[in-house]
Order: structure tokens, then C-alpha cells, then sequence
């Protein structure tokens, strides 16, 4: 759980203000009056921020944390896999400041420089890349995350493609792999690449926060959803979600590597992804 459930509850924030604007609206565990911030609320002018509030002002907390998400089945869910209730989510709302803005504008014209200095020819649009999720080594949700994973193999047959044509700029953090022909920036935290990626045409990458970051910017996405949770759960209509129909799927296996997410990743060929990028392009 992470930005991406962040930005799904902006929405519901926004309509929530609009029914009480005197009030200062905050996110987290409406049971034990606990709230939490996250970067994803930065300039929300619908979402107050916990750490800062007044005093003289009434607060209104949304339920919304780890145990009570709307696409999860808590009851017949068990300590080792998650079971899915079919939700279709709103795209959610990012605001971002003007050093952002100018910030994302500086990185996509060193993209266009580096596209200009190994290449001969224009590029076809512009995709904002992610190939790993920042915990797939987590101590905690490492498992969870692997069996998401569509493998750096995989994306690196489908880089070496798609690089001859499309100007790429990929997502930078701790677990990235760096791929030839790719752009990629020297530092950039989730919010920058959240403006780089308002900049770009759209969205290459696994389902999660960058999924729904494109939603929120009403950016189209080719998405791999593998065989571990499913799109009815969780999936935009104006995205293409690339799923995996089995009798096993969605596993929302999160305690033991899973070998029909492996399954999955060998069934969801490169000539898919290509396919629905083709699509959009």
C-alpha cells in the first residue's frame, strides 16, 4: 500500500470539502483519531495537512488506511493472500508547485537533448517508464511485489525495442535497473516524476502508483497486471490492462514466491505490450 492508495482517496477528499468547506479534512484512522500525511497531499487545497492543523477549526478525518481499503475483501482475505472485492476508482488529483512544474520541464528538455545526441530521426511520442517497484527488496513486502514483478528481462527485450522509436524517460529510485537508450535522470523524488510524468504521452509500467498517478493526469497507460490482483479491482477502463486469465487469477499471494505469477510472466509476451503501446502511439 502506498502513493498510489494515497491518490485514490483525493477524490473522495474533494467532494467531502465541497459538502464542508469550513472544515479541515484529513486522511488516516477515523477509530483511533489517528491522521497521516503523505507527499501525495502536498498543495491539496481539499486536504488539510495533519501535522499543521488549527485549532479553532473543526476537523473531518476519511477512513482510509491500510485495513480499510475499498478493492480489498478483509473477510474472506487470510494471513497469506489477499482476496478482491470488484471496485472501479476514480482517477485521483495532484497539485503541483511551480519549482515541480519547471523542475519536470528541465528534465523532459535533457530527454530531448539525449534523444537529439543518439538519434537521427524524431521520436514517435514521449513514454514515462517504470520496470520495478521501490520494495521489491523490502524486508516487508518483498514477496508481495516479486510475484507483481513482469521481470527486468522481460522489459528489457521490450526497452530495446521501443527505444528505436519512442523518447523514454524512466522513473529513477534505488531499485532501478538502467536500460540503454533510455533517459534517465540523476535524482528525481516521486513527485517530480509525478510533473515529468504530466510532461510525457503516456505511461509504461507495472500496476501501482504510477498507474494511478496517469489516471489522475488523465494519461493513458499500458499496465502489467500479471496474475496477482485483477483489474476489476483496481483498473481504469481508459487504460490497457494487461492481465493474465487463469483459473489461479488474481493469486494476491504475499507470503510465498508464487508460481503462477511466474506462469504469468511468461505467458504476457513482449508482442502484448507492443501491441497496446502501437495502440496508443
Amino acid at each position: 500500500m502506498g502513493y498510489g492508495d494515497d491518490l485514490l482517496v483525493t477524490t473522495l477528499a474533494s467532494k467531502i470539502k465541497k459538502q464542508f468547506p469550513d472544515r479541515q479534512i484529513v486522511i488516516g484512522d477515523a477509530k483511533n483519531k489517528n491522521a497521516y500525511h503523505s507527499p501525495i497531499y502536498d498543495n491539496n487545497p481539499n486536504i488539510s495537512d495533519c501535522r499543521n492543523l488549527e485549532s479553532n477549526k473543526p476537523t473531518h478525518i476519511i477512513d482510509y488506511h491500510p485495513y480499510n481499503r475499498p478493492y480489498i475483501d478483509y473477510i474472506n482475505s487470510t494471513n497469506t493472500k489477499y482476496i478482491w472485492r470488484k471496485y472501479k476508482p476514480q482517477p485521483g488529483q495532484i497539485y503541483f508547485s511551480n519549482k515541480e512544474k519547471l523542475g519536470a520541464k528541465k528534465i523532459l528538455n535533457q530527454a530531448i537533448k539525449f534523444w537529439n545526441n543518439t538519434k537521427d530521426k524524431k521520436y514517435k511520442k514521449i513514454i514515462f517508464l517504470e520496470t520495478s517497484s521501490t520494495k521489491i527488496f523490502d524486508s516487508q513486502f518483498s514477496i508481495k511485489h516479486q510475484n507483481k514483478d513482469w521481470g527486468n528481462h522481460n522489459w528489457k527485450k521490450l526497452i530495446e525495442i521501443i527505444s528505436k522509436d519512442y523518447l523514454i524517460i524512466q522513473s529513477v529510485h534505488k531499485e532501478s535497473k538502467k536500460n540503454i537508450g533510455v533517459y534517465t535522470p540523476r535524482s528525481m523524488d516521486f513527485r517530480l516524476a509525478c510533473a515529468v510524468l504530466n510532461e510525457a504521452d503516456f505511461y509504461v509500467g507495472p500496476e501501482g502508483g504510477f498507474g494511478h498517478v496517469a489516471a489522475a493526469l488523465n494519461k493513458k497507460a499500458v499496465l502489467y497486471f500479471g496474475g496477482w490482483i485483477t483489474p476489476e479491482a483496481i483498473g481504469y477502463d481508459f487504460h490497457h490492462n494487461i492481465y493474465y486469465e487463469h483459473k489461479l487469477s488474481p493469486c494476491g499471494e504475499y507470503k510465498k514466491i508464487c508460481s503462477h505469477c511466474e506462469e504469468a510472466r511468461k505467458a504476457i509476451s513482449v508482442d502484448v505490450f507492443l501491441k497496446y503501446i502501437s495502440k496508443i502511439s
